[in-house]
């Protein structure tokens, strides 16, 4: 909406918010001074989302076989005895015996027979198949082809932290999170040491990553890229916010669509930006660390994290020690899923219903890991076609041998 006697447009959507209308008086008046309800009062109840759920859902299977290739694949050699890994299920959240989860998704592994030690007996072991060793030849393709990427975000992610600095381990933990390829300490790092350095000690726990160079084309949030965008395109100055959209049925009270509103009025604070002097308390921090998690979400593969993934960072990125609150809160811009017992911070604007609208490049990584699931699961369900089918047939050459004894032994009894 373009606001009479200036050059402004406001990308906030209010369209299910009910009877919520700003008041521009803080932007035309200086002196005017904005109301704010204390935050601590209001309460937002948190409602279920079934099309983000249901994208959570989706990835379920494929987040389960990328978590026992991920194990097998950081062994010594690339492969493993399978009674080890059958003791790791817990921790793998592997439900079945890995025979099973083998059987049930071919083309991943391939077994083999071993020594755990010189004179021991022979086991089985498990190493990738050829489909799986193609898929990781192809999974470094799409990196060094997103490299530039990868590069961008890694930097991004120590821009946005107090110190220009996070700990190697943290990195390390959520490297799939964001798409950070497995060696990326080894050959990435040292490939930028514009960008770049490492300290501590690597491998005693106490090392960390640290920005060298600050790039300013880096320091652009993808809230200040869009509203760059469309001032381009429309020629009218385009004030960087939040896209404010609540769910179909999902309403607020009274109380909350006003402090909605007064908040989205205060200025946009870039997640760049040093806000050193401001109190860790104020209602520009609140707008700042929602800020923070929106660009995280945004760097993140599918516009989504785990909370305590997230909660890694609370010193880094000075979170508030309420930071969780602020998914329900801002519920027009967040969804906190409960699916599978984990509390998952969803960015609704990057969703229409449960599929992504805009796909990170590196997801072409996912992609090509689900066709070779795919793959592996159409053979299966073939070989069990042919399998039902030739029992089929056997029961009925039974039953017609057995009727044809059944006729043979009436003859004779009348015989």
């Amino acid at each position: 909406m373009i606001i009479p006697g200036i050059l402004f447009k406001s990308q906030t959507s209010f369209s299910s918010i009910s009877n919520l209308k700003l008041n521009f008086k803080s932007f035309l008046n200086p002196k005017f001074t904005l109301q704010f309800n204390p935050i601590s009062s209001l309460k937002v109840v948190w409602r279920k989302d079934w099309t983000l759920d249901e994208a959570i859902e989706n990835d379920k299977r494929y987040k389960l076989c990328a978590r026992v290739v991920k194990e097998v694949l950081n062994e010594p050699g690339q492969a493993i005895p399978l009674r080890f890994l059958d003791k790791r299920r817990e921790r793998l959240r592997l439900n079945v015996r890995v025979k099973t989860f083998i059987n049930n998704n071919p083309g991943l592994f391939e077994t083999y027979y071993d020594r755990i030690r010189p004179k021991s007996d022979l086991v089985p072991f498990l190493r990738p198949s050829k489909r799986l060793r193609n898929f990781l030849e192809e999974e470094k393709r799409i990196y060094d082809e997103n490299e530039e990427l990868v590069v961008s975000k890694l930097c991004k992610l120590l821009m946005m932290s107090r110190y220009k600095v996070i700990s190697v381990d943290k990195l390390v933990y959520v490297k799939r999170e964001f798409g950070l390829p497995n060696d990326f300490l080894v050959n990435l790092v040292p490939k930028y040491s514009n960008y770049f350095r490492l300290t501590g000690s690597p491998g005693e726990g106490q090392s960390f990553l640290e920005l060298v160079e600050w790039n300013p084309e880096f320091a652009k949030s993808v809230i200040e890229q869009r509203a760059e965008e469309e001032s381009q395109l429309t020629g009218i100055r385009v004030r960087p916010n939040f896209n404010y959209k609540l769910p179909p049925g999902f309403s607020l009270r009274k109380e909350m669509r006003e402090w909605v509103r007064d908040w989205l009025e205060l200025d946009y604070i870039s997640p760049y930006e040093d806000v050193s002097h401001l109190d860790q308390a104020s209602r520009e921090m609140e707008k700042r660390m929602v800020a923070v998690l929106h660009e995280l979400l945004s760097l993140s593969l599918l516009k989504r994290v785990p909370v305590p993934i997230l909660g890694m960072f609370t010193n880094d990125y000075r979170f508030s020690n309420a930071f969780l609150s602020a998914f329900t809160r801002h519920s027009g811009i967040f969804y906190m899923s409960l699916k599978g017992g984990i509390k998952t911070a969803v960015l609704r604007e990057a969703y229409k219903g449960d599929e992504l609208i805009d796909k990170d490049p590196l997801l072409g990584i996912k992609d090509k890991f689900v066709e070779l699931l795919e793959e592996g699961w159409r053979e299966r369900a073939e070989m069990l076609r042919v399998r039902r089918e030739q029992v089929k047939k056997d029961m009925e050459m039974m039953a017609a041998k057995n009727g044809e004894l059944s006729e043979q032994s009436c003859e004779e009894a009348e015989l």
